[in-house]
């Protein structure tokens, strides 16, 4: 049974470094909570490692600069690792080919034209019309605010005829921005999928986001991780695959599910809810703090 708890320093002792999620757990897209900052802090002055692990489409220094702008605190966390972080190394492997059609935004650039390390000479990627495409990096809709999945549809069955295979930088199916839910890349390859096309992971719960966050941290192989998010699908069944304990913050994409009190969640409707989803975290709250 999941044990709900009031706050991260009530458990936060038998861990050794933590991986908190940023969306719905930090901040809500446009600014930061500060209970949740002061206990990544606290966590910190105690000796714990804070890895922020978010499936952002971006590299690592792009979030980092968005977590600045943002007004959080570089004092909260160790290192950022990103969806963008995993998926870039691939890209640049050849995963999807050399000229690849890129459904996302302007803010995404950096995911093309930042070279990773290790990679200088590799093959330069070039961004094609889909018509030329060998294959489609997925980062997010043309229009977060209004497109749908299904707004696809036409040029999904065009890639499938080719037999085009999909990067998705970011396996998140919806955040929320503010007030605002949006679909992500998770959603366009879910549905690609669907439609019958072949995608490929590396964010949360993939295994590359995982690897490279303990890669970077440096801990020893007896090293305690806890997982901290509020994407059941993601953060939470990220963590159960890979063996380590979790906390669910119910006061994220699934507020509305346990009660009308999103700091204290009412257990018999999450454990009814979590019973529904095949999940089961270790310990759930209702903000981070």
């Amino acid at each position: 049974m999941t044990r709900i708890i009031a706050s991260l320093a009530e458990i936060s002792a038998s861990y050794d470094a933590l991986f908190c999620d940023l969306w719905g757990c930090l901040h809500n897209g446009k600014q930061p909570y500060e209970a949740a900052v002061e206990a990544l802090r606290a966590y910190r002055q105690a000796g714990g490692k804070v890895c922020l692990m978010t499936n952002a489409p971006r590299p690592n220094q792009y979030v980092i600069a968005q977590l600045d702008r943002m007004g959080v605190p570089r004092d909260a966390w160790d290192i950022v690792v990103s969806s963008g972080d995993a998926a870039q190394e691939a890209l640049f492997q050849g995963a999807v080919g050399t000229e690849v059609w890129h459904i996302g935004q302007p803010k995404d650039d950096g995911f093309f034209t930042d070279i990773p390390e290790g990679f200088e000479d590799a093959p330069a990627i070039t961004r094609v019309d889909l018509s030329e495409a060998q294959g489609i990096v997925a980062s997010g809709p043309f229009d977060e605010e209004n497109e749908t999945p299904e707004h696809y549809a036409d040029r999904f069955r065009d890639a499938l005829e080719r037999g085009l295979p999909m990067l998705c930088a970011n396996p998140d199916i919806v955040v929320d921005m503010g007030d605002s839910r949006i679909y992500c890349a998770g959603a366009l390859a879910k549905y690609y999928e669907e439609l019958g096309g072949k995608a490929l992971y590396f964010g949360k719960p993939h295994a590359p986001i995982y690897d490279r966050a303990r890669k970077i941290l440096g801990l020893g192989g007896d090293a305690r991780f806890l997982a901290v998010g509020d994407g059941i699908f993601t953060d939470i069944e990220g963590a159960e695959d890979q063996g380590i304990d979790s906390i669910f913050v119910t006061g994220g994409l699934a507020a509305e599910e346990f009660g009308d009190d999103v700091e204290n969640p009412q257990g018999d409707m999450l454990e009814d809810w979590l019973k529904r989803q095949g999940r089961k975290p270790t310990f759930a709250i209702g903000r981070l703090r």
